[in-house]
């Protein structure tokens, strides 16, 4: 599955290059020309990290990154005007992962970007999945929660593995199925509910009070980190 990036810049050139760059190199990238809309992006869809541009007019690169730490521990990595100190130290402040300044090689970027998912993504080791006490073996498709496998259907595996990828960040109801893998899906208003519903169970997670995937009402849902 390749890693999902939106890029807040209102560079158009840059964000075509880059674009093109890291589509080659396993990551989907989705821009946003200036803060407003790229929050709105982030409360859209799911997201492994953030490209952010400091200098924007209106909303700043630091007041967007203020907003997303209020809400989120999604992975920033701040692009900044090359030598301006205080924006990098700001930023590292406030909560950025690393920065880049400009101008930067495409390359230079995406090896920044593979490292900060690496460093972001700790439960990940030869394509299995450890969040708590559940474990998701990617190449068997089987997951088990405290040593006990839970006998999940194909998309119900899919939809578990894409919360667990993004453990501890809400993924938003609409975009569930799509982050699965599983557009092919028809949508109905009740339909990711009742996967959710039926994934509680066989992992043994309380209904009337989850605790292993939990409900954030009016976006989506998030899976619990411990």
């Amino acid at each position: 599955m390749p890693s999902r990036v939106l890029l807040i810049d209102d560079d158009a050139r840059l964000a075509e290059l880059l674009s093109d760059y890291l589509s080659q190199n396993g990551v989907q990238l989705t821009a946003a020309n200036d803060g407003p809309r790229g929050l709105s992006a982030l409360e859209a869809g799911a997201y492994d990290a953030v490209l952010l541009d400091v200098m924007m007019p209106g909303m700043d690169g630091l007041e967007v990154l203020r907003r997303i730490r209020t809400r989120s521990d999604l992975p920033v990595l701040m692009l900044t005007a090359k030598g301006d100190e205080t924006d990098r130290v700001v930023g590292l402040e406030i909560g950025a992962d690393d920065y880049v300044a400009k101008p930067f090689s495409p390359r230079e970027l995406l090896a920044r970007l593979r490292a900060v998912l690496r460093r972001s993504r700790p439960g990940v080791v030869a394509e299995r999945l450890r969040v708590g006490e559940l474990v998701i073996d990617i190449p068997a498709r089987e997951a088990e929660v405290g040593g006990t496998r839970a006998e999940l259907t194909g998309i119900e595996f899919d939809i578990l593995v894409a919360l667990a990828r993004r453990a501890g960040r809400v993924v938003p109801r609409e975009a569930l199925l799509a982050e699965a893998g599983r557009g092919d899906v028809v949508v109905g208003e009740r339909t990711v509910d009742v996967h959710i519903s039926h994934l509680r169970s066989k992992l043994g997670d309380d209904p009337r009070s989850p605790s292993l995937i939990k409900t954030v009402r009016g976006i989506g849902y998030v899976l619990a980190k411990e």
